[in-house]
């Protein structure tokens, strides 16, 4: 692109006008850098009527990730900041971060509240361990925030840049919540390395027990108080006779991954008629789709996926922006360009919440 298009004074307007365009209700943005964000993004939209939430990054680069919604609309339950980096876990060395929102929906009647994600994924492609790990993380802050009293979840939608494409194991496994990852190397869990040669394997478990994850991507405090209110836990009276086969202690960890959520993605990835792919970014190393947006659908709509529990309400997607193939945006020298100042395209759903 043209170097003048790259100039922040000449981006903002764009953008602004972009989302102002838009007219969403929730915005999720990602590489939102910092003052930038605390100047002029916030201030703006929050004269068009949204409030803002801002997780930036944990290391030296100064962006960060934001959800902001319009207070007509929603209010605001809980914020929960997501930092991946773990000073005492080696694998988990860097800065990226997560932002989940708890949100009540304005309207008359009683209403199912919505769970809002947004992340911004390591982009190393070699680094799948990483990547998995994070995502680890974030689906674990979301089973704690969209957790209802009888075990099922509220309706959620998990955006943002998961630096992994269409089709590869990262992204299948958010889409079917399950993953074997056995003999796996870390350069083909995004897809993005296309040519992952002399690369290790993904270690069994990928993340050591301190995290406090379980293969489930839960919190493992969160998943002892579900066994306890389904009285499966062990009781204390019993543990000296607990077989071999039952003890947390000697359980051997599989090389497979779940997660509880059925989600569906906004997009099919492919152009309808030609099979075209279509792209979310578009620039000198590559033009790709790595954007996603998932969410809860309705369960009328889907077929219940083995181990998802119930979802309250759900989701009916009514209509979704359309993307671009890369052929589309190198007519117009591909992202950043006079129009388009980010060098992602806006995705953009319309659903129905179920009351």
């Amino acid at each position: 692109c043209r170097r003048p298009v790259l100039i922040w004074s000449y981006r903002l307007p764009n953008i602004l006008r972009e989302l102002k365009e838009l007219d969403a209700d929730i915005l999720c943005l990602q590489e939102v850098q910092e003052d930038h964000y605390r100047t002029q993004i916030r201030p703006s939209l929050e004269s068009l009527g949204y409030q803002c939430e801002y997780k930036m990054r944990t290391g030296r680069k100064p962006d960060g990730c934001a959800i902001c919604f319009k207070l007509c609309k929603f209010a605001l339950l809980s914020s929960n900041p997501v930092e991946f980096y773990r000073h005492e876990i080696p694998l988990l060395d860097r800065d990226n971060i997560g932002l989940v929102l708890l949100l009540q929906p304005r309207v008359q009647g009683v209403s199912p509240a919505v769970c809002v994600a947004n992340t911004h994924l390591l982009y190393n492609p070699k680094r799948g361990d990483i990547k998995l790990t994070q995502l680890a993380i974030l689906l674990a802050e979301i089973a704690g925030v969209a957790l209802l009293k009888d075990g099922g979840f509220c309706p959620i939608v998990l955006c943002g840049d998961f630096n992994s494409v269409p089709g590869s194991p990262l992204h299948s496994f958010i889409r079917e919540g399950k993953l074997n990852y056995e003999g796996l190397t870390i350069g083909k869990v995004s897809g993005q390395d296309r040519y992952p040669r002399g690369q290790r394997i993904l270690s069994i478990p990928i993340w050591p027990p301190s995290l406090g994850i379980s293969q489930s991507c839960v919190y493992d405090s969160v998943e002892k108080q579900n066994a306890e209110c389904k009285g499966e836990e062990l009781e204390n009276a019993n543990l000296e006779n607990t077989t071999e086969e039952t003890s947390p202690s000697t359980k051997q960890v599989t090389s497979n991954l779940q997660h509880h959520f059925s989600l569906s993605s906004v997009y099919s990835h492919y152009l309808p008629d030609s099979g075209i792919p279509e792209v979310t970014t578009c620039h000198s190393r590559s033009a790709v789709t790595v954007d996603y947006i998932f969410y809860s659908p309705a369960m009328a709509d889907i077929s219940p996926k083995p181990g998802a529990r119930d979802v309250s309400k759900g989701l009916r997607l009514l209509g979704r922006l359309s993307l671009l193939t890369e052929q589309d945006l190198w007519r117009v020298n591909g992202l950043p360009n006079e129009n388009n100042s980010s060098d992602h395209l806006p995705l953009l759903a319309k659903f129905r919440l179920a009351l």
